[in-house]
Parts: structure tokens; C-alpha cells; sequence
């Protein structure tokens, strides 16, 4: 009875935040009018994803349920669980040997039970939440600090692409990492291109952002953090200089990238290189072989050598942005994301067409360097860490809202957008 009456009363709070932030933003003229067909869309891919629940998010909501079912009978064993790297408790036991993504999630989850009280639905719901808002404020941001850039663009990459719903949609780690890196870009672009004030509490608000994004996957959160600081740094050279100038902003980003990678590796022996490509590999090979029979990607002569990583770097971007193909694989999924990505190839050509011609779009030179890098690294990780296909389609909707933002900004997408009313 008690457990079910403090659901009610953080769930009744719940959607109070929802329903006074949902009649701010359907007042707002542009967006408003998409704002519940979105929010639909998104309820609607957290129900299918619930209903065929299984695999990691079935993993995650059975392990939270068991740390809430501790929280209940001895909150100070669940605090100590909090800060430990294991679980033990009625007969069950999970074990960690260091840090793990999986285990913060599930320790995140147990506390979001409180409300969820044994649903995996509200569960899902409260992450599919999380993420569509976060990806909302993003859309605003962009809106408000360029107004000529077309809003379709950011939609589409964030609350319409459809792997981008379907992955983060319903209890996965995806739907916390999008969502937090979605709200820490829309901060960070409000201080440096938006006027906005760097208020204590907005600073708190992006530190824990960033904190909740970088425990959901590590390499993920350093690529993403480490190109807004480097478009910081171009910032302050800008008003420096007085004028923004294409290649001192290549230069400092690609300095700023370069040697934060070099001084990581200085300060601590985990950050180096030999200790990077070691283990990708080992990441490469055990996915590798978990993969099977299904289709994969293959690289027979990759070395754990930054040299033999450089040569299969374009293979893998490629890989990451490509396959699989409509005819690889038995399933219907495969060809429902073989099919996704000849459409993305065939937006990224458009976009690559129009840049070649002078019509790049309006965002300022510096955030689409910053964001492409994010893209392509991010890319080259994924594709050469990553062989299983099905693993990697759903890892790279990291990248995907960035890179659909960045090729759907020119002028013609941007008329193709408006035409549809986005």
C-alpha cells in the first residue's frame, strides 16, 4: 500500500511537469502544431517496444526491479549498492569489476521504480520522456538563436528519424544518452551563439547532463564534450579576432582534439594509444564472434596499431553510415534499416551537392566543423569497434540526429521542409 501511494504521488507530480511544460510549448506559433504528433509518435514506439520487450531493456528493468525491492526493505544496503560495483540481495547477485554503464542504469532505474512501481511501460515511458523533451528543448534552441535555419531540419534528426524513435524509445540506455547530449548542446549553444547568461543554476543543470551522459557510455560523452569545448575555444578566438576566419577555427578544433588526446594519454596510461587500439580490437573480436552467422562487418588485416586504424578508418565511417544493406540479413528489421539508410546516403549526397556548389545552408562555420567531427569520429569508433550489424545500427543513433541536422540545413531542404509545413 505504501509503495503504491508514493507512485501515485511522484507520478501525479510527473504529469503536472508534463501538462504546465506540453501548454508552454503548444502556444509557440512555429513548432507548437508538431509538438503532439511528435509526442504520439514517440508514446506510440515506447508501447510497440514494451510489448516485445526483451534482450538488454528486459535485462535492465528485471535487475531494477530487484535493487527497488532492496530500496524497500533496506535503504542503507541500497545506498551502499549506490556506491559499490555490486548487488546483492534475496538470493541474487550481480557483479561488476569497475566501472559499468549497465549497472549505473539499472541503479538509475531502480530509483525511477519508485513511480514506475513494477511497470515497465511507466518505465520506459519516464526515458522515452526524458529523451523528447530534451530533444524539444534542442529544436527551441536552434530556432531561437537561427532563425533562418530550417526547424525540419533538427525535428527529423531528433523526434522523427526512424531508427532515432525506435532506439530511443522505451527502457534503454540510448534514450538517457540522447536526451542528456541533446540538452547539453542546446545549453552550450545558447551560451555561446544565443546571448544567454551563464547562470550557476543552468551550470549545474549541464554538469549534471553531462555527468548522466558520460556514465551512459563513456567514449560517447568524451567525442561530444570535447568538440563543444573546442567550438568554445573557436568562439574566443572569434572575439579575439574580431572576425570568424574557416581555417584558424579547422586549426583550433583539430589542435584542441589532437591534444587533449595526447595529454590524456600522458596524465594516465588507460587514455593511451596502445591501450585504445588494444582494446577496440578486443571489442572488435568478441562482437565479432557473437555475431555468428548474421551478417557482419569484417576487417582480416586490422592490427591494434594507430596506423592499421588510420587505413580502416574510411572503410568503417562508410560501414557506419551504410550498412547494412536491404538485401543483408532474413529479417524484416534488416530491411527496414537497409532501406533507412539508402535514404540517408541519398540526403547526405544531396547535401554534399548543394556544399559543392556554394549552398551550404546558414549555421555558422564553426558549429557545422564541430558537429561533422563529432559525426565522423564517432562514426570511425562505432564502425571499427562494432561489427554486428544489428549492435551497430543501434549504437550510431549517437550521431544520426547530427549528421541528419547538418544535411538537411541547405537551402533546398530547407524549401523541401517548409513545403511539408516543418
Amino acid at each position: 500500500m505504501k509503495q503504491l501511494l508514493v507512485a501515485l504521488v511522484l507520478n501525479s507530480g510527473l504529469l503536472l511537469l508534463v501538462w504546465r511544460w506540453l501548454r508552454l510549448r503548444l502556444a509557440e506559433p512555429l513548432l507548437g502544431r508538431w509538438l503532439l504528433p511528435l509526442l504520439a509518435l514517440k508514446v506510440l514506439a515506447c508501447a510497440v517496444a514494451t510489448y516485445f520487450i526483451g534482450g538488454d531493456p528486459l535485462y535492465y528493468f528485471g535487475w531494477s526491479c530487484s535493487v527497488n525491492q532492496q530500496l524497500w526493505a533496506d535503504p542503507a544496503a541500497w545506498l551502499h549498492t549506490l556506491g559499490s560495483n555490486e548487488f546483492h540481495f534475496g538470493g541474487r547477485h550481480l557483479v561488476f569489476h569497475g566501472f559499468s554503464n549497465t549497472l549505473f542504469f539499472i541503479k538509475l532505474l531502480s530509483g525511477l521504480q519508485l513511480a514506475g512501481n513494477g511497470s515497465a511501460l511507466l518505465m520506459g515511458l519516464y526515458c522515452s520522456l526524458f529523451c523528447f523533451v530534451a530533444s524539444w528543448e534542442l529544436v527551441r534552441a536552434v530556432v531561437r538563436i537561427w532563425p533562418a535555419t530550417p526547424a525540419g531540419a533538427v525535428l527529423v534528426g531528433f523526434l522523427m528519424w526512424p531508427s532515432v524513435v525506435y532506439w530511443t524509445s522505451g527502457i534503454t540506455k540510448e534514450s538517457l544518452l540522447v536526451g542528456s547530449g541533446a540538452a547539453v548542446v542546446a545549453l552550450v549553444l545558447g551560451w555561446l551563439y544565443g546571448g544567454r547568461r551563464v547562470r550557476p543554476g543552468a551550470v549545474v543543470l549541464a554538469l549534471a547532463l553531462a555527468v548522466l551522459h558520460f556514465q551512459m557510455r563513456f567514449f560517447f560523452a568524451g567525442l561530444l564534450l570535447a568538440v563543444l569545448s573546442g567550438l568554445g575555444l573557436i568562439r574566443v578566438a572569434e572575439r579575439l579576432l574580431g572576425r570568424s576566419r574557416r581555417e584558424v577555427a579547422v586549426l583550433l578544433l583539430a589542435g584542441w582534439l589532437l591534444g587533449g588526446a595526447w595529454m590524456l594519454g600522458e596524465i594516465s596510461p588507460v587514455f593511451s594509444l596502445n591501450k585504445f587500439t588494444s582494446r577496440l580490437l578486443i571489442n572488435y573480436h568478441t562482437l565479432q564472434q557473437n555475431s555468428g552467422s548474421r551478417p557482419h562487418l569484417n576487417y582480416p588485416d586490422l592490427r591494434p596499431t594507430g596506423t592499421s586504424l588510420l587505413q580502416h578508418t574510411p572503410q568503417a565511417v562508410a560501414a557506419t553510415l551504410s550498412r547494412p544493406w536491404p538485401w543483408e540479413g532474413s529479417g524484416v528489421l534488416y530491411v527496414a534499416a537497409g532501406l533507412e539508410n539508402l535514404l540517408l546516403l541519398a540526403l547526405l549526397l544531396w547535401a554534399a551537392i548543394e556544399t559543392a556548389r556554394g549552398r551550404p545552408g546558414s549555421l555558422p562555420f564553426a558549429v557545422v566543423v564541430a558537429l561533422l567531427a563529432y559525426c565522423l569520429l564517432l562514426a570511425a569508433l562505432l564502425g571499427l569497434s562494432t561489427p554486428n550489424l544489428g549492435t551497430l545500427n543501434r549504437y550510431r543513433v549517437a550521431l544520426l540526429p547530427y549528421l541528419l541536422w547538418l544535411g538537411l540545413q541547405h537551402p533546398h531542404a530547407a524549401r523541401w521542409l517548409r513545403r511539408i509545413g516543418l
